[in-house]
């Protein structure tokens, strides 16, 4: 097959590095890629929300297969018009991609069909939300902008001043522009939190191993949310919670969908957080998750282009998804300043060789004067997996000390909390 990945980050990387490894793909184009998937396969500058571009070229090229990273392409409906060419792509359509592209409305969906998440209330007014905020009586609450904000649109808030600040930014000044035409207002709630994946043809239900992402900056969940500072799979949970999450969230939510006429083909990333009341959804997402997909494609054994092509296909109840009895850890090098004002164009530098068995995926990277160069926050993904939690975890920070890049900054805390519950488990 000729796979062509749209996107540009650490899972696309990801997902050229498990595509590279099928015997079933020959070639891969990646548009527009990064310098870490020009070792696997060939970027084209065409920028993923450039549909029609995109459109001629896997046209131009005959690609078999289209996988979709980032879930901006999906939200404009890049689905819809290479499905609309009979052309074969991995992801849901537009419709479909509203479960994480509208939050009201993936708000709504959870309520109508009693799928368990946090209590919440829709405002386009800001004289509607600030009637609101006089009434709350308990903070924190987490507000969101409704559309997608390119993971910055949410905001956790302590105080009636907070809360007004947030709304004023939001619908007043026009912070976020048509993502924050509207916000939704949600219950604060506690638990530790867990990374769901699914595949899924609209019919049949497949899942991928589970992750916990850290999306605080610092350690032990302190600071400002970032787009990920690491992840580790897979998450750690019992049967009970497991068959919880099975049978009152996933696959109501599939049945659901299909009720209502949406025709949701591709990945079904849950965002659950787990409560004392028991799991709840605290988003869902169309898209693999970044950087969970760079923890948890190297802990999957099967033939990834089989999976996805199944799922584009709709035949997934053909595939068995097959893993390995390993633990795997993600750890995110960013540069400093990041997730708000970041220098760029500093030079990546590998002091020692890296282990055989150590993956880089490249997140925001470029190359000048045959120089590797950070070009954005979040820069590389470093990996190690092992059969032990403790020793993936060792590996990867030894792993760490080996590249340097001025300004680099990492959380050394990936992985503590799988440790903690494992410790946990065997005292019972």
């Amino acid at each position: 097959m000729k796979v062509l990945i749209v996107g540009s980050g650490g899972r696309e990387h990801a997902l050229a590095w498990k595509l590279n490894k099928s015997k079933k793909v020959k070639k891969i184009f990646a548009t527009p890629g990064n310098p870490g998937i020009a070792q696997v396969g060939t970027c084209v500058n065409i920028l993923a929300t450039d549909i029609p571009g995109l459109v001629r070229f896997a046209e131009e090229k005959k690609i078999d297969l289209t996988v979709i990273g980032p879930e901006v392409p999906l939200a404009i409906g890049i689905v819809d018009e290479f499905t609309k060419r009979g052309m074969k792509i991995f992801g849901p359509n537009k419709n479909a991609s509203r479960i994480e592209a509208d939050k009201s409305f993936a708000r709504d969906f959870m309520y109508r069909f009693g799928i368990p998440s946090p209590r919440f209330w829709a405002y386009e007014s800001v004289s509607e939300a600030l009637k609101y905020c006089k009434l709350i009586n308990k903070f924190p609450v987490v507000i969101k902008t409704s559309g997608l904000a390119g993971g910055k649109g949410t905001f956790i808030v302590n105080t009636r001043k907070e809360y007004e600040k947030i709304v004023d930014e939001i619908l007043v000044q026009h912070r976020f522009g048509e993502a924050g035409k509207r916000i939704v207002v949600e219950e604060f709630l506690t638990g530790q939190e867990a990374s769901i994946f699914v595949l899924t043809d609209g019919i049949t239900v497949t899942y991928l191993p589970s992750s916990q992402d850290h999306k605080k900056l610092y350690e032990r969940n302190r600071g400002p949310n970032t787009g990920g500072m690491g992840a580790y799979a897979p998450y750690p949970t019992n049967r009970r919670v497991t068959n919880i999450i099975e049978q009152v969230i996933i696959r109501p939510t599939i049945l659901s969908l299909r009720d209502q006429g949406i025709d949701y083909k591709g990945v079904l990333y849950a965002g659950i957080i787990l409560t004392s009341l028991g799991p709840k959804v605290l988003e869902f997402n169309c898209r693999f998750g970044d950087p969970e997909a760079q923890a948890i494609f190297p802990i999957i054994e099967s033939d990834l282009s089989d999976l996805l092509l199944a799922v584009a296909e709709g035949r997934l109840s053909e595939i068995q998804v097959k893993t390995r009895n390993q633990w795997s850890i993600c750890v995110v090098l960013a540069s400093a300043g990041y997730p708000f004002d970041y220098h760029i164009g500093e030079e990546i530098q590998f002091k020692e060789k890296l282990d055989s068995k150590t993956i880089v995926f490249h997140a925001g990277t470029k190359t000048e004067d045959s120089k590797l160069l950070t070009a954005s926050g979040r820069v590389l993904n470093v990996v190690t997996t092992h059969e032990n939690l403790k020793i993936a975890k060792q590996k990867v920070y030894e792993e760490i000390k080996k590249i340097h890049f001025n300004g680099m900054f990492y959380r050394k805390d990936i992985g503590n909390s799988g440790m903690k519950k494992m410790k946990r488990k065997r005292r019972k």
